[in-house]
């Protein structure tokens, strides 16, 4: 049987979430949705996330500080990070970890299916 990926969304902004959510759903996969970084890792979502989609710019913690916590408690799924606030600086940080893309807001849903099938693949063959 085959399994049904796990993609958790973490990002302050509702209206966001909600849609990535619903597209990612619309596509198949199983969502769990997160309104920022302490919730996500506060809960036993990252036990169960195959890939992760996260805003980098979000209060009290960013989404790379995130990152490098679920770096440090040994979980490493595949990172998308998404953001309205790109700079060449932050999307650097976040290539120099294993971060599969930096995507601006807004952006194409192909787009981002796109990135979610690559971290997908990069998941498995790891």
């Amino acid at each position: 049987m085959h399994k049904t990926h796990v993609i958790a969304v973490v990002d302050d902004d509702e209206a966001m979430r909600t849609s990535l959510s619903s597209l990612l759903r619309a596509c198949s996969y199983e969502v769990l949705s997160y309104a920022g970084p302490a919730q996500y890792l506060a809960s036993d979502g990252p036990a169960q996330t195959d890939c992760l989609i996260s805003d980098i710019q979000m209060p009290g913690m960013t989404g790379l500080q995130m990152h490098a916590a679920l770096r440090a408690r040994g979980w490493g799924m595949p990172v998308i990070f998404v953001s309205a606030h790109q700079s060449d600086l932050l999307c650097a940080k976040s290539r120099e970890t294993d971060v599969v893309a930096c995507v601006r807001k807004p952006f194409a849903a192909h787009e981002l299916i796109a990135w979610v099938e690559v971290a997908l693949l990069k998941s498995e063959n790891t």
